[in-house]
């Protein structure tokens, strides 16, 4: 006989179990509530805790299987190099934008992940998307697919370049986030990116839709 999950528990387990997996997001809604009314009180402070955790209790979302675990050193070096992509890229989008008379190529890349868990997907494609230059147009969480729209193309070193830099991002998101486990999983244990990169390649040989362009101009998309 199978334990039970608790889904299958009564109310009072299901809420127990939210109590205990969601509670940061209660103090994250408290947060949100001080700063809503633009003061620090005990008053403010204890009701954003109790709307927080009234909202959590009626409305929760689903609670994300996260099984990794976070490494400080690593998860700096992620935040280092964000902000160095995030300055550097300012800073070229800033040159485009001036330029008298260019016209900037831009196209839709297409870049198999080397994992499909729902958190790094997420966190890859919201570091990517809040870098000026690139946005995500579209993600498939079941492939672990991410279309990259890139403001030009040329600027950026190719369709090949793009992928190799989402490939940098995500590989530092799992270092940050994910179990031991889960970085052997996906190529990144003590032989590091060498085999990351080439599962990547294995990846892409066999993506979903062999037929269709792994660069698509932007005109061709919706």
């Amino acid at each position: 006989m199978s334990p039970a999950t608790p889904q299958d528990a009564g109310w009072w387990a299901r809420w127990r179990h939210r109590m205990r997996t969601q509670w940061h997001a209660a103090l994250w809604l408290m947060v949100v509530w001080v700063l809503l009314w633009g003061g620090v009180s005990v008053a403010n402070v204890l009701a954003g805790t109790l709307v927080g955790f009234l909202l959590i209790s009626v409305m929760a979302l689903p609670s994300i299987d996260y099984r990794g675990r976070v490494r400080p050193v690593a998860a700096l070096r992620l935040l280092g190099f964000f902000v160095r992509d995030l300055l550097v890229a300012s800073v070229q989008v800033s040159f485009q934008a001036l330029r008298f008379g260019w016209t900037p190529h831009g196209a839709v890349v297409r870049v198999p992940m080397r994992d499909t868990g729902d958190l790094y997907l997420t966190v890859t494609s919201v570091l990517t998307s809040l870098v000026p230059g690139t946005v995500i147009v579209e993600a498939h969480r079941i492939t672990g697919t991410l279309y990259v729209h890139v403001l030009d193309l040329e600027s950026s070193g190719g369709a090949d370049a793009v992928r190799h830099h989402i490939h940098e991002l995500e590989e530092r998101v799992l270092r940050a986030l994910a179990s031991d486990d889960e970085l052997a999983h996906a190529g990144l244990g003590p032989q590091g990116t060498a085999v990351a990169d080439a599962r990547a390649v294995e990846a892409m040989a066999g993506d979903v839709d062999p037929g269709a362009p792994s660069v698509t101009p932007e005109e061709d998309r919706p």
